[in-house]
């Protein structure tokens, strides 16, 4: 086992609630060559009966696979993928719902070298088209129910169906009987690349963020130090596969810990369902997206007596009405954090220390946070304004290699000895970092700066509003105004009563500079993963004035 990898692993972890000592003292291993799923993963699975995988179907069947078990069937894995003709350097799209192979295949794919594409099966034939251009792969592993989406892809590849025959695809689990022994046809460099994830695109056309065999095995042990995890821990992450967020908690982050990745399956998100499953199950740490703790807070929270220690937010900032609804009912304060595809955890609220509401926290081991304007000088003292960055004289193990294809792109984000997020916060005196907005989505209105997700936050505590997305909109005075877009919930009509009800609200919430001036109710845009879309929420305000389009919007000038 990779001594410098467990020194590093094993500091954070005696450390776990003492940040000021884990911040200061840590220091990221040093490595040369290493392949976490044979020098570290096989090593700690050696006659490990602890369950490494839960998987809970909806339908009450599951699966629960050890560590040792998971470290043999990826060596049969890896033995029966190299036989078909995957080799180190080969680029492998992977599009597997949440079962075991896909466990299995992520392993081989590590021992092997290969560098895998993870794909959502979320996407449609035109995204599977740019995914295997722009993604050079070579090899598709995919669910047999989706290789439909196949049909109009051209291109020289393998197919590889997983749980089903499929006429012109080989099958998966025709290794079955594969050798358990593996042994690696050469040396894996700590800088050679592992992973290529296709970014959310909430902004621009999806970017190739492309990791090395370090990058995310090793550099989310910041994750595993923000999430808290313990090696008894059942931790589940409520992500779907394809997206960097299920790498970070749904493998790497807990099996550093050597907790227990547990997963439950489902047709339709159920908040209730989900609860019952925790309580059930014995789930100990859960991370899940805004939308799902958004969702959660409309049941009875109090009635369920969960086990949970440990609960964190990602993928987008958590409004503070969810918090502290979670907090009321079960004593625990959702802990949030920041970070990209791009890296791991960056920004960290961790276990043990003072919360700060509507702070995402202190920046997390290994990462060296600056705050810069826009001549991408940093901004010194306590509350000021400026882009998240990371900087480069002790570049963290978990920042990406680069953007697969695009060096211009890569030299932009960076220049000026930072890594540029394209986010924007505060720093308060004591070090804690403040959320302001994606640097596309901040907005000024009459020369004041508005924030999109500090009105947000506002406006769904009303207990109409579901979600809501604030974008600028025209206007001949101000030159923007803040219009929002709701969603409402269950139970309430849009109309001008609820609209009212809203305005009302706002204006004993909000500074008078930062009032909502317009509402429109609708069903909010998303990416594949679930992140609202405010660009093309932008695009169409601005379509919409521009072309005269009359639309059902609410005014608060009108009375409303």
């Amino acid at each position: 086992m990779n001594s410098a990898f467990i020194q590093a692993r094993d500091f954070l972890q005696e450390h776990r609630e003492d940040y000021a000592t884990a911040y200061r003292d840590y220091r990221a291993p040093v490595l040369e060559r290493f392949n976490w799923a044979l020098d570290y993963f096989d090593v700690h699975a050696r006659d490990n009966a602890v369950p490494a995988l839960w998987v809970v179907d909806e339908d009450g069947t599951e699966q629960k696979i050890s560590y040792a078990e998971l470290s043999a069937r990826s060596n049969r894995m890896a033995n029966h993928l190299r036989a078909l003709g995957v080799a180190r350097g080969d680029h492998l799209l992977l599009m597997l719902p949440n079962r075991v192979e896909l466990w299995d295949v992520m392993l081989a794919c590590i021992k092997l070298g290969a560098v895998m594409v993870p794909t959502t099966t979320l996407v449609t034939p035109e995204d599977l088209r740019d995914r295997i251009a722009r993604g050079s792969a070579r090899h598709v592993i995919a669910q047999a129910s989706e290789a439909a989406k196949f049909a109009s892809v051209a291109g020289d590849y393998r197919r590889i169906a997983v749980g089903g025959r499929v006429d012109g695809w080989l099958c998966l689990e025709d290794g079955a009987d594969a050798a358990s022994q593996f042994t690696p046809d050469g040396v894996t460099l700590a800088t050679d690349p592992l992973l290529i994830y296709f970014t959310s695109g909430t902004t621009s056309t999806p970017k190739l963020v492309l990791h090395s065999h370090q990058s995310y095995p090793v550099g989310h042990l910041s994750t595993m130090y923000w999430i808290g995890l313990k090696p008894a821990d059942v931790h589940w992450n409520i992500s779907s596969p394809g997206w960097a967020k299920h790498a970070w908690s749904c493998f790497f982050a807990p099996f550093n810990a050597g907790a227990t990745v547990f997963v439950y399956n489902y047709a339709r998100v159920s908040a209730r369902s989900a609860l019952e499953v925790i309580c059930r199950c014995g789930v100990t740490s859960l991370c899940a997206p805004p939308t799902v703790w958004r969702m959660m807070i409309q049941e009875d929270l109090a009635a369920f007596k969960v086990p949970l220690r440990e609960l964190v937010g990602a993928g987008e900032p958590l409004n503070p009405e969810v918090i502290e609804q979670v907090e009321r009912a079960w004593g625990i304060r959702i802990r949030d954090g920041f970070g990209q595809s791009e890296t791991t955890a960056q920004i960290g609220n961790t276990p043990g220390q003072l919360l700060k509401p509507g702070s995402m926290g202190r920046p997390l081991p290994g990462y060296r946070i600056s705050l810069l304007d826009g001549d991408d000088a940093v901004v010194d003292g306590a509350g000021g304004e400026g882009e998240i960055a990371i900087g480069l004289e002790q570049r963290p193990l978990g920042l990406m290699l680069a953007y697969e294809g695009d060096a211009e792109k890569t030299a932009d984000v960076m220049r000026a000895g930072h890594y540029h997020t394209g986010d924007t916060a505060t720093r308060d005196a004591d070090g804690y970092y403040f959320y302001v907005g994606r640097n596309d989505d901040v907005f000024k209105s009459s020369d004041y700066r508005i924030s999109p997700f500090e009105l947000e936050s506002v406006l769904i505590e009303h207990e109409a509003v579901l979600e809501a997305a604030i974008v600028p909109s025209p206007d001949a005075l101000r030159l923007y105004v803040p219009k929002a877009y709701v969603t409402l919930r269950a139970g309430y009509t849009a109309g001008p009563e609820v609209a009212a009800a809203i305005f009302r609200y706002a204006r004993e919430h909000l500074a008078p500079y930062k009032r909502i001036r317009c509402i429109e109710f609708t069903e909010l845009p998303k990416t594949i993963s679930g992140k609202i879309r405010r660009v093309e929420l932008r695009r169409q305000e601005a379509a919409n004035h521009a072309s005269g389009r009359v639309v059902v919007e609410y005014r608060e000038e009108a009375g409303a």
